[in-house]
């Protein structure tokens, strides 16, 4: 059976709607994130240990993506991601300091044969003053990110499609699709 048959229908959400510029609404994005209000009365960061599983597996984390964004290894790369329980396609290559995220990796799923560029930050959760949210993030297969793109919770970026470097990814991206900029905006539209 291959990655995107064992794995990817049981974690990709499917987008509701597109937007008039073809990019994922931010509802369909938010429809995926769990919300949940800040534990206490302070900002929701201060009640991290309460809603990620505590200090020591956060530490762990912590480590083994450090450990992993240095590593040249592509198979020892994996094989850390998926220690850490991330759904990782065969030949998904991450490339030298890209940073998941140390409190929810698991919600990381990456494609067959996508890439992910130097610098680049993928979160599944966002700690706000009054809330926290988390959201599965999925890179399809064959999908090339490029260097210092910062990837939000709850995104999917469809298969063959291309995210140009120094973009923030707040909306699904289409399959085959280019896009890139800060918020993404589409420069060409998949087949």
């Amino acid at each position: 059976m291959t990655f995107e048959a064992a794995v990817l229908p049981a974690t990709r959400a499917e987008p509701t709607g597109w937007g008039p510029d073809g990019l994922g609404t931010s509802a369909t994005r938010k429809a995926r994130l769990q919300i949940s209000p800040s534990p206490g009365p302070h900002n929701a960061l201060w009640y991290f240990p309460q809603v990620t599983g505590g200090h020591l597996r956060v530490a762990r984390n912590a480590a083994l993506i450090q450990l992993a964004r240095y590593t040249p290894s592509l198979p020892l790369k994996q094989a850390i991601y998926r220690m850490l329980g991330m759904q990782v396609g065969r030949h998904a290559a991450v490339g030298l300091m890209v940073m998941f995220d140390i409190f929810f990796p698991q919600d990381v799923t990456l494609g067959e044969n996508c890439i992910v560029g130097y610098n680049s930050t993928v979160l599944c959760h966002e700690f706000l003053r009054h809330e926290w949210r988390r959201g599965p993030v999925v890179i399809e297969q064959d999908v090339t990110i490029g260097a210092n793109c910062t990837i939000l919770p709850g995104v999917v970026i469809g298969a063959g499609a291309t995210v140009s470097a120094m973009s923030l990814v707040n909306r699904d991206v289409p399959p085959g699709a280019l896009v890139g900029g800060v918020p993404v905006r589409m420069i060409r539209p998949g087949n």
